[in-house]
């Protein structure tokens, strides 16, 4: 009889599309420029992804207070915080991996209740113009999980779109939540919970077949 994993148990999520809107969908509806609603859902590349947002900002004037404006505006989708206090009760820690950036977050870090968040930086002029990005590293979320992993913790992990895959498949288990369709079809290896209820239980599915 193989003897029981003993590691202390992680979770990793991400944000956007699993714990708030979709911050650029809401800038999208805002503002009128449905160009903006493009995401991590649609695109793979998320280098491709960015230059095609940050050309726009460019050609439509958005500068970073506009968009701070939109986010302060912006609330935890029904159900979030409720769902992050449960992980904290049942679980060594919860780690937020974004690709989204520090300027924005705050505000929806603070309804969240400032769980831990591993996200990356803007590049912006004095008045305020978004001229590029700091990636905190390149993977950052695939090379959290095998960081974290590392140092004899087990992960579980849930995302919801295409920048999501490495690390629910470099975690010891990983879960798809709320993914569109394209995205359950290409990575039929990971499995799917819809609404927070479901993610409660492929979750505890998950810690009780790892340990």
């Amino acid at each position: 009889m193989s003897e029981p994993d003993m590691r202390p148990e992680l979770v990793c999520l991400d944000l956007e599309g699993v714990l708030v809107p979709e911050i650029w969908i809401t800038v999208a509806e805002r503002t009128g420029i449905d160009e903006l609603r493009r995401t991590t859902r649609d695109e793979p590349d998320y280098d491709v992804l960015m230059r095609y947002r940050l050309a726009i900002l460019d050609r439509d004037g958005l500068r970073l207070p506009d968009i701070q404006a939109v986010i302060a505006t912006m609330a935890p989708l029904p159900g979030a915080v409720e769902f992050l206090d449960w992980l904290r009760e049942r679980f060594s820690g919860v780690i937020i991996l974004s690709d989204t950036f520090a300027e924005f977050a705050h505000p929806l870090m603070r309804q969240l209740g400032f769980p831990t968040l591993f996200c990356h930086s803007l590049e912006v002029t004095e008045d305020g113009r978004i001229t590029g990005y700091r990636l905190r590293m390149p993977e950052q979320k695939r090379a959290s999980v095998q960081a974290l992993q590392s140092v004899t913790f087990r992960v579980i992990a849930a995302g919801d779109s295409y920048n999501d895959t490495a690390m629910l498949l470099a975690a010891d288990a990983g879960i798809l939540f709320d993914a569109p369709q394209h995205v359950i079809d290409e990575f039929p290896q990971l499995p799917v919970a819809r609404g927070y209820d479901e993610l409660r239980s492929a979750i505890t599915a998950a810690s009780l077949r790892l340990g």
